[in-house]
């Protein structure tokens, strides 16, 4: 029996081995067992305070065709489970969006307009509605459909598929990778830690990138409203609450809440908004994005062994994890052909 270990139970740990998993027993190969292995499991992961919005963001040198092939595979696999029956349980909704610019020089960056619903650029006129009381003013926009995939509810979801499947769940904080792979029962680990692999693999490209978001009560806000400016904000609807972002300072590890933040967040929301003044604050919350000078996906044999790294998301976490758990399970059956793995 092949034994596969998947370190790290965010949306790209859990993505990566429910597709193995799913993987074999559609091909009927039941000699395979894939275990998540965490220190924590959702609601305590970086990605459950996010948003869920589809959409690359923060992803430095990355290619971008490959930017485009996991997001795209994202994006099908949320069309196919919006029109499941699981929707409702995996937080998956539809979600009007407009991305503002204020750079003249840069429209907005539209690589990706093919993958969402309806993609066209804003007139002049209806610029002009969010350019009301602005000093800066935008220059471009682009209107979209697109989805939003909450983690606290993808996450539970999809590592209950995960199980209900065969799966195996085990909790424990990897400190040393070297001698995991080396002393473990595992043929293949995969290793998707985040910003964890600063530390656990010396990776001096790994940084945080923090992000401090406030929710609030507003169940009348059905868009979403992102600034692409360095300084910019969004609004970003879940289907409890409404997002309010945002921050994204690198390399600054400090996950307390920042009033000054909160205030730069709230009153630059309250502008693209302004009825957002009548709203209920609920709470604050600070997490550190997984920052890498680009993401790493490939593998190296240990002996016997495979290591297939995946980190280094930034802040597009959810919408690369299927794409990339493509990947993963590519490397895998690739190393198979190749070997007597």
């Amino acid at each position: 029996m092949m034994k596969v270990a998947v370190i790290g139970a965010g949306v790209n740990g859990v993505a990566s081995a429910l597709k193995i998993l799913e993987h074999y027993q559609a091909e009927k190969r039941l000699n395979v067992q894939v275990s998540i292995i965490s220190e924590e499991f959702t609601p305590n992961t970086t990605g459950d305070g996010s948003a869920g919005l589809w959409g690359p963001f923060l992803l430095s040198g990355t290619e971008k065709s490959k930017i485009y092939q996991w997001s795209k595979s994202m994006h099908n696999f949320l069309e196919k489970i919006w029109l499941s029956e699981d929707a409702g349980e995996a937080g998956v909704c539809l979600l009007p969006c407009v991305r503002l610019s204020t750079d003249p020089n840069v429209s907005v960056e539209d690589f990706w307009r093919d993958i969402v619903y309806g993609a066209v650029d804003l007139t002049p006129e209806q610029l002009a509605v969010y350019n009301k009381n602005r000093d800066v003013k935008f220059t471009s926009g682009l209107s979209f459909v697109t989805y939003t995939s909450e983690p606290l509810k993808l996450l539970p979801y999809l590592t209950k598929r995960f199980v209900r499947k065969g799966g195996r769940v085990e909790q424990q904080k990897v400190t040393d990778l070297e001698s995991f792979v080396r002393d473990s029962p595992y043929d293949v680990i995969v290793n998707c830690t985040g910003l964890g692999s600063r530390q656990l693999l010396n990776d001096d490209n790994m940084y945080a990138v923090r992000g401090q978001v406030s929710r609030i009560k507003a169940n009348w806000v059905f868009a979403a409203i992102l600034d692409e400016s360095d300084d910019g904000n969004y609004i970003i609807p879940n289907t409890e609450s409404v997002v309010l972002g945002g921050t994204h300072q690198e390399k600054d590890y400090n996950t307390k809440v920042s009033d000054v933040d909160k205030r730069f967040i709230i009153d630059g929301c309250r502008r693209l908004m302004p009825g957002l003044v009548h709203t209920q604050h609920l709470f604050d919350w600070v997490g550190l994005r997984p920052g890498r000078v680009q993401v790493r996906l490939e593998s190296e044999r240990r002996g016997r062994k495979l290591l297939i790294h995946n980190y280094g998301h930034g802040g597009s976490g959810v919408t690369l994890c299927e794409g990339c758990a493509d990947d993963v399970l590519s490397l895998l059956l690739a190393a198979k052909l190749n070997s007597k793995l």
